[in-house]
Protein backbone atom coordinates (compact mmCIF):
# COMPACT_ATOMS: atom_id res chain seq x y z
CA UNK A 1 0.00 0.00 0.00
CA UNK A 2 1.32 3.25 -0.71
CA UNK A 3 1.64 5.77 1.62
CA UNK A 4 -0.51 8.50 2.24
CA UNK A 5 0.17 12.62 2.33
CA UNK A 6 -2.65 14.67 3.89
CA UNK A 7 -2.33 17.75 2.94
CA UNK A 8 -4.83 20.34 5.10
CA UNK A 9 -4.62 23.27 3.48
CA UNK A 10 -6.81 26.78 3.14
CA UNK A 11 -7.39 29.36 -0.27
CA UNK A 12 -6.76 31.93 2.14
CA UNK A 13 -2.80 30.93 2.65
CA UNK A 14 -0.44 31.85 0.33
CA UNK A 15 2.42 29.14 2.01
CA UNK A 16 -0.44 26.84 0.83
CA UNK A 17 -0.60 27.94 -2.69
CA UNK A 18 3.67 27.60 -2.24
CA UNK A 19 3.07 24.06 -1.18
CA UNK A 20 0.43 22.87 -3.47
CA UNK A 21 3.14 23.50 -6.36
CA UNK A 22 5.29 21.14 -5.29
CA UNK A 23 3.41 18.66 -3.10
CA UNK A 24 2.36 16.37 -6.07
CA UNK A 25 6.01 15.87 -7.64
CA UNK A 26 7.22 15.28 -3.69
CA UNK A 27 4.30 12.69 -3.59
CA UNK A 28 5.12 11.12 -6.94
CA UNK A 29 8.93 10.93 -5.66
CA UNK A 30 8.22 8.74 -3.08
CA UNK A 31 4.91 6.78 -4.69
CA UNK A 32 3.07 8.61 -1.97
CA UNK A 33 -1.05 8.89 -2.17
CA UNK A 34 -2.23 12.78 -1.54
CA UNK A 35 -5.50 13.06 0.26
CA UNK A 36 -6.37 16.87 -0.26
CA UNK A 37 -8.25 18.19 2.51
CA UNK A 38 -9.43 21.65 2.50
CA UNK A 39 -10.14 23.35 6.06
CA UNK A 40 -11.02 26.94 7.89
CA UNK A 41 -8.23 28.77 9.03
CA UNK A 42 -9.67 31.31 10.83
CA UNK A 43 -11.07 28.32 12.53
CA UNK A 44 -8.07 27.13 13.22
CA UNK A 45 -6.21 29.71 14.30
CA UNK A 46 -9.36 30.69 16.44
CA UNK A 47 -9.56 27.11 18.11
CA UNK A 48 -5.87 27.05 19.01
CA UNK A 49 -5.19 30.81 20.13
CA UNK A 50 -3.07 31.41 17.06
CA UNK A 51 -3.23 34.76 15.49
CA UNK A 52 -2.74 35.40 11.37
CA UNK A 53 0.91 37.21 10.29
CA UNK A 54 -0.38 40.02 9.21
CA UNK A 55 -2.16 40.58 12.81
CA UNK A 56 1.73 41.57 13.80
CA UNK A 57 3.40 44.19 12.00
CA UNK A 58 6.87 43.07 11.31
CA UNK A 59 5.85 39.74 11.01
CA UNK A 60 3.13 40.83 8.09
CA UNK A 61 5.94 43.02 6.30
CA UNK A 62 8.60 39.85 6.63
CA UNK A 63 5.82 37.17 5.09
CA UNK A 64 5.71 39.58 2.27
CA UNK A 65 9.40 39.34 1.42
CA UNK A 66 9.39 35.71 2.69
CA UNK A 67 6.82 34.74 0.05
CA UNK A 68 8.38 36.54 -2.70
CA UNK A 69 11.92 34.62 -1.78
CA UNK A 70 9.89 31.43 -2.24
CA UNK A 71 8.26 32.77 -5.46
CA UNK A 72 11.52 32.81 -6.52
CA UNK A 73 13.13 29.36 -4.85
CA UNK A 74 10.63 27.73 -6.62
CA UNK A 75 10.54 29.29 -10.10
CA UNK A 76 6.52 30.47 -9.90
CA UNK A 77 5.52 33.57 -11.64
CA UNK A 78 5.57 37.09 -9.46
CA UNK A 79 3.00 36.98 -6.71
CA UNK A 80 0.14 39.16 -7.07
CA UNK A 81 -1.58 39.31 -3.93
CA UNK A 82 -5.66 40.84 -4.38
CA UNK A 83 -6.69 43.52 -3.04
CA UNK A 84 -8.92 42.28 -0.25
CA UNK A 85 -6.60 40.13 1.77
CA UNK A 86 -6.91 37.75 3.80
CA UNK A 87 -8.87 36.31 1.23
CA UNK A 88 -12.65 35.04 1.50
CA UNK A 89 -12.19 31.51 0.88
CA UNK A 90 -15.01 29.48 2.99
CA UNK A 91 -17.10 28.91 -0.31
CA UNK A 92 -14.10 28.03 -2.13
CA UNK A 93 -12.55 25.45 0.11
CA UNK A 94 -16.55 24.41 -0.03
CA UNK A 95 -16.22 23.96 -3.91
CA UNK A 96 -12.75 22.24 -3.79
CA UNK A 97 -14.80 19.59 -1.82
CA UNK A 98 -17.27 19.48 -4.55
CA UNK A 99 -14.71 19.21 -7.34
CA UNK A 100 -13.14 16.04 -5.11
CA UNK A 101 -16.07 14.72 -5.59
CA UNK A 102 -16.32 14.91 -8.74
CA UNK A 103 -12.64 13.88 -9.77
CA UNK A 104 -11.94 17.38 -10.61
CA UNK A 105 -9.95 18.00 -7.26
CA UNK A 106 -6.28 18.51 -7.95
CA UNK A 107 -7.21 20.91 -11.47
CA UNK A 108 -9.06 22.82 -9.45
CA UNK A 109 -7.32 23.75 -6.62
CA UNK A 110 -4.15 24.30 -8.30
CA UNK A 111 -6.35 26.93 -10.63
CA UNK A 112 -7.98 28.37 -7.82
CA UNK A 113 -4.50 28.96 -6.21
CA UNK A 114 -3.37 30.25 -9.24
CA UNK A 115 -6.38 32.72 -9.93
CA UNK A 116 -5.98 34.05 -5.95
CA UNK A 117 -1.70 34.34 -5.63
CA UNK A 118 -1.06 34.51 -9.57
CA UNK A 119 -3.66 36.86 -11.17
CA UNK A 120 -5.10 38.66 -7.91
CA UNK A 121 -8.61 37.17 -8.65
CA UNK A 122 -10.94 37.77 -5.72
CA UNK A 123 -12.58 34.10 -5.25
CA UNK A 124 -15.19 35.66 -2.83
CA UNK A 125 -16.77 36.64 -5.68
CA UNK A 126 -19.38 33.62 -6.99
CA UNK A 127 -19.05 34.43 -10.66
CA UNK A 128 -15.17 33.57 -10.32
CA UNK A 129 -15.99 30.81 -8.60
CA UNK A 130 -18.03 30.01 -11.12
CA UNK A 131 -15.28 30.40 -13.76
CA UNK A 132 -13.05 28.17 -11.90
CA UNK A 133 -15.41 25.86 -11.32
CA UNK A 134 -16.29 25.13 -15.45
CA UNK A 135 -12.86 25.56 -16.13
CA UNK A 136 -11.68 21.84 -14.57
CA UNK A 137 -15.08 20.60 -16.45
CA UNK A 138 -17.76 21.45 -13.59
CA UNK A 139 -21.36 22.55 -14.01
CA UNK A 140 -20.74 25.57 -12.77
CA UNK A 141 -24.61 26.32 -11.70
CA UNK A 142 -24.32 22.23 -10.06
CA UNK A 143 -20.94 22.85 -8.42
CA UNK A 144 -22.06 26.33 -6.69
CA UNK A 145 -25.59 25.25 -5.61
CA UNK A 146 -24.05 22.39 -3.83
CA UNK A 147 -21.18 24.48 -1.68
CA UNK A 148 -24.70 25.23 0.00
CA UNK A 149 -25.62 22.02 1.35
CA UNK A 150 -25.36 21.11 4.61
CA UNK A 151 -23.23 17.68 3.77
CA UNK A 152 -20.68 19.69 2.08
CA UNK A 153 -20.17 22.41 5.23
CA UNK A 154 -20.27 19.72 7.65
CA UNK A 155 -17.33 17.98 5.30
CA UNK A 156 -15.46 21.06 5.36
CA UNK A 157 -16.21 21.72 9.49
CA UNK A 158 -15.06 18.10 10.23
CA UNK A 159 -11.59 18.83 8.02
CA UNK A 160 -11.32 21.56 10.36
CA UNK A 161 -12.54 19.84 13.64
CA UNK A 162 -9.90 16.54 12.61
CA UNK A 163 -6.97 18.99 12.28
CA UNK A 164 -7.21 20.91 15.21
CA UNK A 165 -7.63 18.10 17.33
CA UNK A 166 -4.52 15.92 15.71
CA UNK A 167 -2.59 19.04 16.15
CA UNK A 168 -3.13 21.47 13.77
CA UNK A 169 -2.60 25.33 14.33
CA UNK A 170 -1.57 26.41 10.85
CA UNK A 171 -1.48 25.96 7.58
CA UNK A 172 -0.44 24.39 5.30
CA UNK A 173 -0.03 21.41 7.81
CA UNK A 174 0.90 18.13 6.57
CA UNK A 175 0.36 14.55 8.05
CA UNK A 176 2.12 11.20 7.14
CA UNK A 177 0.64 8.63 9.63
CA UNK A 178 0.85 10.34 13.07
CA UNK A 179 3.94 12.63 11.74
CA UNK A 180 2.64 16.57 11.41
CA UNK A 181 4.32 19.17 10.00
CA UNK A 182 3.05 22.68 9.62
CA UNK A 183 4.38 24.84 6.61
CA UNK A 184 5.96 25.31 3.03
CA UNK A 185 9.72 25.17 4.63
CA UNK A 186 8.33 21.69 6.18
CA UNK A 187 8.25 19.65 3.12
CA UNK A 188 11.58 18.54 3.31
CA UNK A 189 11.15 16.77 6.30
CA UNK A 190 7.75 15.71 4.85
CA UNK A 191 9.59 13.85 2.37
CA UNK A 192 12.11 12.28 4.50
CA UNK A 193 9.34 10.77 6.53
CA UNK A 194 7.45 9.43 3.30
CA UNK A 195 11.26 8.35 2.38
CA UNK A 196 11.51 6.19 6.13
CA UNK A 197 7.90 4.49 5.06
CA UNK A 198 8.98 3.37 1.77
CA UNK A 199 12.22 2.12 2.72
CA UNK A 200 10.51 0.53 5.97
Amino acid sequence: MPAVLEFFFDFTSPYSYLASTQVEALAQRNGARIVWRPFLLGAVFKATGNSPPLSVPAKGAYMVKDLQDWVRQYGLPELALPSTFPVPSVKANRLALVALAEGKGPAFIHATFRAIFQAGRDVGELDMLGELAASVGLDAKVALARIEQQDVKDELRRNTDDAVARGAFGAPTFFVGDDMYCGNDRLFLVEKSLMNQKGA
